[in-house]
Parts: C-alpha cells; structure tokens; sequence
C-alpha cells in the first residue's frame, strides 16, 4: 500500500543507506550505474549526498542532471521510498556538510576518526542537491 506524503517523506528523512542510480550514458544496452550512498533529506526539502567531483558517479549525474535514489528496510515491515529529480545544485562540500552527513550515519565516538579518515583519503567533495519531483512508496506491512 503506498505511503501518504507525509509518511514517505518522513521515511526518507530517516537514515538508511540509499541506492542510487544514474543513466550510464554509455550507449544502448548499458544498465544504470546503481551504488549504495549516504544521504541528507528534510521533508520538503532536497535530498543532498556527498560525493567527489570527478568519481564516476559525480561524473554521470552531471551529464545525466538528475537521479533516482532508493531507500527501504525490511523490519518491523518491508516498506520502500523511491525518488527521482532533476540536481538543483553543485556546490564544494563544507566542512559542517560533511559533519553533518556522517553524524546522520555513525556513532558520536567514530564521528572524528572518520571525519579525519575522509579528509585524508576521499579528496575533494561536492553536495549534489535532488529536488524529489517523482515518487514511488509501499508498505507491504499494510497489505
């Protein structure tokens, strides 16, 4: 049974881990590129994740200038939240966004220690903003 607006959006405001997806652009017969990404969402807000500039995945949203992300869980209900929408905006990542992102995902005890990890390894990063424009929801619990 599909989700109300507000039941979808406070969903995705939740932190699961999303399944991103982006045309390829490779030509006919190539699926979407599909990866696992943190992100950042407020109900009636953008979807905003992290990522680096030149990662393939960085690459393929601004040729494509739109994705599709995908969050669900399967406890207590298998419930999912699928959204599509054009990049609003691309802009280098602050310091405060990259907090802010990896508060939403880890323990306060490993939030330092990544932070400074991600700052060694991952290069750059940009905050790629989605405004959700197509919605697909269930919860199959409802059934």
């Amino acid at each position: 049974m599909a989700l109300s607006r507000e039941e979808r959006e406070q969903f995705l405001s939740e932190p699961h881990i999303g399944a991103l997806a982006v045309d390829a652009g490779e030509g006919e017969g190539r699926a979407p590129l599909s990866v696992p990404v943190w992100y950042q969402y407020e109900p009636g807000g953008d979807l905003w994740i992290l990522t680096g500039p030149d990662s393939r995945k960085g690459k393929l949203i601004a040729a494509a200038g739109r994705f599709t992300l995908l969050a669900d869980r399967t406890e207590p209900t298998v419930r999912y939240v699928s959204v599509e929408g054009p990049v609003t905006s691309t802009v280098p990542a602050s310091p405060e966004a990259a907090r802010e992102m990896v508060t939403r995902y880890l323990a306060p005890e490993k939030v330092e220690p990544y932070l400074e990890f991600a700052a060694g390894s991952h290069g750059a990063q940009v905050v790629i903003r989605m405004r959700p424009e197509h919605w697909l929801s269930s919860d199959l619990g409802r059934l």
